[in-house]
């Protein structure tokens, strides 16, 4: 009943597609070191918000993100969610918040912006989904809020960028894991596309790959061909 419940609430609304910003410079294969220690999350949420939020709303739940976000793609990437706990780091409209409460976790949408987490917790009361199963919750730029030991899986989609001093962020993150616990890093390719941040916005997975590393986690999945503009971080300790 729940699922049949979520997924007739999705083809009603009619969700998708994100164009956020991506930061971190990168040159002759090396990141900055002010960028790849410290981030600049406030930066770049400031130039995100030049929008207004509706037209963020807009295209955070447009049908041409489907198109390329691929989320059923992404969701058999995740594996399993029945009972699981999964945080949604930088959740925005809940996206992938509400897609993985239909196959089945206990969902905490996480975000620095309370307009964000308003639009969530509506949703969440339409719905009457108890807050045990969706919960909203602000979280710094500079920490995840999680308690040790508190959830099966995190999941951060083009939101990486927006972390400040990320190999200590995802070292806390490790910390909030369930030990067989999982992180999901998805996020765009750094090249021109036609969705996207501009390229100097953009992170190379190779340093993605080199800060959950120096995080703490031992095995790192790299998926470079699931999805038209994206790459997917599997990680784990």
């Amino acid at each position: 009943m729940k699922q049949v419940l979520f997924f007739t609430f999705l083809l009603a609304f009619g969700l998708a597609s994100c164009g956020q910003n991506l930061g971190s410079e990168e040159q002759g294969g090396h990141v900055e070191s002010k960028e790849q220690v410290h981030g600049h999350g406030e930066h770049v949420n400031d130039h995100m918000n030049r929008s207004s939020f509706e037209s963020m709303v807009a295209n955070f739940e447009s049908t041409e993100r489907d198109q390329w976000q691929q989320p059923e793609k992404v969701l058999a990437f995740l594996g399993d969610l029945e009972g699981k706990k999964v945080m949604d780091i930088g959740s925005g409209t809940g996206y992938f918040s509400i897609r993985m409460l239909a196959a089945g976790a206990d969902v905490i949408s996480a975000d620095v912006d309370d307009r964000f987490l308003e639009y969530i917790a509506a949703r969440r009361d339409s719905l009457q989904i108890p807050v045990a199963n969706w919960e909203t919750r602000k979280i710094p730029y500079n920490s995840s809020s999680l308690q040790a030991g508190e959830v099966d899986k995190v999941v951060i989609v083009d939101t990486y960028h927006h972390i400040d001093n990320r190999p200590a962020y995802f070292a806390e993150v490790r910390e909030g894991l369930k030990p067989g616990g999982t992180l999901y890093v998805i996020d765009f390719f750094k090249r021109e596309l036609p969705v996207g941040p501009s390229l100097d916005h953009k992170i190379s997975k190779e340093i993605v790959v080199k800060e959950l590393q120096q995080a703490g986690y031992t095995y790192i999945e790299l998926d470079t061909t699931l999805l038209p503009y994206q790459f997917l971080i599997k990680a784990g300790f």
